[in-house]
């Protein structure tokens, strides 16, 4: 049975692990080198994870398969310019042998919920150019594109 519940400091290990996993899986796609070269943890990666557990507006979930962890998510409410209250996803990752049995559902509702909780006016996550599964996975929980980021290499 799939499930979510809020991460516990007794977490760091796994969450460190899995978010380096996901790290790793997310460079070999496009968009993904430079995402990871403007990442300021991309060589701590638990640190993003850390930073949320101990920020006041952070929220981090584990995803689990009969109690047993096999994602996370990870987001950060704040206060937007015009003094509203604001979410954005920074991380989700399910493992590749758990995925589309609904552990990736489960994260986003519970952080959806906990970002009505705090008030939040809208929520919001990136996924990556070609990434049609992360994108088909946030529009099937009701979130669009609001934005197109484009980049070119200018080294090259």
């Amino acid at each position: 049975m799939e499930s979510a519940r809020p991460a516990t400091t007794g977490d760091q290990a796994l969450l460190g692990e899995l978010a380096a996993r996901a790290r790793m899986e997310m460079g070999g796609k496009r968009g993904g080198e430079v995402l990871d070269r403007l990442d300021v943890d991309r060589d701590l990666p638990a640190a993003s994870v850390e930073r949320l557990l101990a920020h006041e507006g952070g929220v981090v979930v584990v995803g689990c398969i009969d109690d047993t962890p096999v994602g996370f998510g990870a987001m950060l409410v704040e206060v937007a310019a015009d003094g509203s209250p604001h979410a954005v996803v920074e991380q989700i990752y399910v493992e590749p042998g758990a995925r589309a049995v609904g552990v990736g559902e489960s994260m986003i509702e519970l952080l959806i919920a906990e970002a009505t909780k705090r008030g939040a006016v809208g929520i919001e996550a990136l996924a990556l150019p070609g990434d049609r599964a992360t994108k088909n996975f946030f529009e099937s929980q009701g979130m669009v594109a609001r934005a197109i980021i484009v980049h070119r290499r200018l080294d090259r």
